[in-house]
């Protein structure tokens, strides 16, 4: 998809107590600064470098003519999304709140406290994120919901790219760890009192305190009771999923594995990537097939193969999900592009001079100078600034 590059809060200059930034681009109502077009820049370097180090200074070569493009792109998306209603408040929600579990967080404060260590201001990092849901719900709306894939264009890509669909023998795999639980620990035994007279007659060379002979065996028969119950639990479910119960729901109640939250869900395998024992077993399943409970240094465990792939170039229908998502994407850069520019001809854009619109199209409409846009604009510089002195 096309690449929307957001910025985090405004970072003006400041000379002798005044502000001084500069309006690169005016869309509409709005306004983009320079700050806003040299933190893109600087976003776009660093995306480059993780994207590929060895050739960073050519890609961002290639990609910095659109930096203001993408930013005007973005601002427009923007508008549209007003237009459409579209306020990405309950989309917000749920991707914090998401983002909170990923980050094994309690509390949306403690999330708000991790941004903050980042030296990110929380409202701007939610503002960003709103902005992208938003500008992905016009594209989708707008552009992505009128393309039109056919079976016969999927039957030509399947064609043309069977080597590149070509693939190892591979296994999808999801767990339910059933954990012993430890037992409780016992307090520390009382020192003798300072004074205390020690008989160095007694048993145990006088040591008011020997030790509890008994201890360890009693610690191992707690241990063994312990894994004897996880194992008695690790059955039972085991005879539930086999009676129908949900894998992933009985993973999301049950499995102490970090994978519960995710139904237990471990990713895919290929061959040599597991514990032998337990590869010799689940290559040997088809999809949706469940192992016995099986003994590990954790407990115990229940696997679930729920994908099996065999090697070599798999047929049409197991792959056609991922066919449409390529040629979804291969249509929707034309389509979004053309959009973009329809966009771009209805609004009014005003470029500042030393700068250039990659994106801009012949039939566009500048806007006439007038005291009343300068006001607007200025107007508009303000609120950047009120906003930056109140993240300070």
């Amino acid at each position: 998809m096309l690449l929307l590059l957001l910025g985090l809060s405004l970072v003006p200059g400041f000379a002798a107590g005044q502000v001084v930034e500069e309006i690169v681009a005016r869309v509409n109502g709005s306004i983009i600064t320079r700050s806003e077009f040299l933190r893109s820049k600087d976003q776009l370097k660093d995306d480059v470098k993780q994207q590929d180090a060895a050739n960073a200074d050519k890609l961002f070569g290639e990609r910095e003519k659109d930096i203001l493009r993408d930013l005007i792109d973005q601002q427009l998306l923007l508008e549209k999304g007003k237009d459409l209603g579209i306020t990405g408040d309950t989309d917000l929600i749920k991707r914090l709140d998401q983002m909170r579990k990923d980050m094994k967080l309690e509390t949306m404060e403690e999330l708000e406290k991790a941004a903050t260590a980042q030296g990110i201001s929380y409202e701007d990092f939610k503002q960003n994120m709103r902005n992208q849901i938003i500008t992905q719900k016009v594209i989708g709306e707008e552009v992505g919901s009128h393309l039109n894939i056919t079976t016969d264009e999927q039957q030509k890509f399947y064609d043309q790219h069977k080597g590149e669909l070509e693939q190892p023998e591979s296994i999808r795999l999801s767990e339910i760890l059933i954990a012993p639980e430890k037992p409780a620990s016992k307090p520390a035994a009382e020192k003798p009192a300072e004074n205390a007279t020690v008989d160095p007659n007694a048993a145990n060379g006088g040591n008011p305190n020997p030790p509890d002979e008994t201890g360890e065996a009693a610690k191992k028969s707690a241990e063994a009771s312990a894994l004897a119950a996880a194992e008695a639990k690790a059955n039972e479910l085991l005879k539930q999923l086999r009676a129908g119960a949900s894998f992933e729901d009985a993973a999301k109640k049950n499995s102490a594995g970090p994978s519960a939250a995710q139904g237990g869900d471990l990713g895919v395998f290929k061959r040599g990537t597991l514990a032998k024992e337990i590869e010799e077993k689940a290559f040997a399943m088809k999809s949706g097939e469940i192992t016995d409970v099986t003994r590990v240094k954790q407990g115990y465990i229940i696997l679930k193969v729920t994908d099996h792939q065999m090697a070599g170039i798999p047929p049409m229908k197991d792959v056609g999900p991922k066919i449409q998502d390529a040629l979804y994407y291969e249509k929707l850069q034309p389509a979004l592009r053309a959009y973009l520019t329809k966009l771009r001809e209805e609004a009014y854009i005003k470029i500042q001079e030393g700068y250039a619109d990659s994106g801009r199209s012949a039939n566009q409409t500048e806007p006439v100078e007038t005291a009343a846009a300068k006001e607007t604009d200025a107007k508009n510089l303000k609120k950047k600034k009120k906003k930056f002195l109140g993240v300070l």
